[in-house]
């Protein structure tokens, strides 16, 4: 990807991430959508645009079928704010990179209590554990 392409990709990232916030009111965005990444083609007249959302109440479907509803209007507004030749056709795809990174964060958490857990107990068992006379063995060889 040539300089001046991701240039206009990141102008059109931010560009559509404000309108999200500002502009659209359309209930299937919500302030929980986020466009992950956006390429252009080679010729700049396409733009696969990512989306994703944290939440799990908006259907996928529904999120994409609202971007589409909602892109010749984008597209206007990336015309009227941008300084292109030519504005791209806007397609949307969904991106769950947010919900794969979200669940992996839980299994790492999950994975780090139980391990800590188990660290603990082999501890607790390490102390309880003792020689003759409740001393530790260690302790009487370096007596003698």
């Amino acid at each position: 990807m040539s300089r001046h392409s991701e240039r206009v990709s990141k102008s059109i990232q931010r560009e559509i991430c404000g309108l999200l916030e500002r502009e659209v009111n359309d209930p299937r965005l919500s302030k929980f959508v986020s466009v992950t990444e956006v390429t252009l083609s080679p010729d700049l007249k396409h733009a696969k645009i990512y989306v994703s959302t944290l939440g799990t109440e908006i259907n996928k479907e529904d999120l994409l079928a609202g971007f589409n509803n909602a892109s010749g209007f984008l597209r206007k507004e990336l015309a009227a704010h941008l300084r292109l030749k030519q504005v791209p056709e806007l397609s949307f795809c969904y991106d769950d990179s947010i919900e794969r990174g979200a669940r992996l964060l839980k299994l790492i958490s999950e994975l780090s209590t139980a391990e800590g857990d188990k660290i603990s107990s082999h501890n607790s068992r390490r102390i309880n554990k003792g020689g003759k006379n409740g001393t530790n063995k260690r302790s009487d060889n370096r007596r003698r």
